[in-house]
Parts: C-alpha cells; structure tokens; sequence
C-alpha cells in the first residue's frame, strides 16, 4: 500500500464502474429479496473481475473477511475494489433509514465509501433506491 499523503484524489472510470455494477448487482438482489451479507468485486492489471460472496458469518465478520481478502489480493496483481453491504443510516432526526454501503478503492488512490437508501425490499418493480451519495474517506485496502 502507497504512503497515504502520497495517493491521489478521485476516482479513476475504471473504479467507478466497478462499483457501480456492483452496487447496481446488488439493488438487484434486493428487489428480488435475494439475501446476501457482503459482496466484494476486485479487478486486477489486465482487466479481469473476480466476485466474492461473504457469508454466514454474521455481518462484521463477513465485512472483516471482505476486506482481509482484498488485503491478501494485493500482492497479486489487484488494481481496485468494491465491498458492497447493507446497513442503515442515521437521519438528521435521528432515525435510521436502511441503505446499501459501498466501499471502494483503487491502488494509488485514496479510498471511499458511499451509500444509497432504499424501500421496498422484495417488491421487484416498487423497489426504490436513491442515487449514490459519499458517505467519507476510508482507510485504503490497496
């Protein structure tokens, strides 16, 4: 991993459209009320995807493992990530609403999370979702 003050800011196409056929994987799985606890995606030099699939070992564990295998990745060639999630997020008022979590990063690069609210769960065509908004820097995997 690259001296933090060093790395760079943004996100290159390359990530965002990683992350963002994995968040959009996920919404799928939603309105379909397909479970799943954390799903990771992580691309390497020449381009090719690899999916993981975390589960059954509660949502924490599933998320540490998540990243642990992005971390055990890097030496192999691993160019970016994205570790998606479901969880909730707090509201001016204090109430949670629930929301899909999204951590990506790139090698290089600072990384950062999202998340996007959602309604409807297993309800196919009534499913909602809102566009993706920054939810802060994270610690880079890569």
């Amino acid at each position: 991993m690259a001296d933090e003050k060093n790395l760079r800011e943004g996100v290159s196409p390359e990530t965002d459209e990683l992350a963002s056929t994995l968040m959009g994987d996920a919404l799928d799985l939603l309105a379909a009320n397909e479970p799943f606890e954390v799903l990771l995606a992580v691309q390497d030099e020449s381009g090719v995807v690899k999916s993981y699939e975390f589960v059954d070992d509660g949502p924490e564990a599933c998320l540490e493992g998540a990243r642990a295998k992005v971390a055990e990745l890097a030496g192999t060639g691993a160019q970016r990530y994205a570790i998606v999630y479901e969880g909730a997020v707090e509201d001016d008022a204090g109430a949670y609403a629930d929301a899909l979590l999204l951590e990506f990063g790139e090698r290089g690069y600072r990384a950062y999370s999202a998340y996007s609210l959602f309604e409807g769960r297993g309800t196919g065509d009534g499913f909602t979702w809102t566009d993706p908004a920054p939810a802060g820097e994270m610690t880079p995997l890569l």
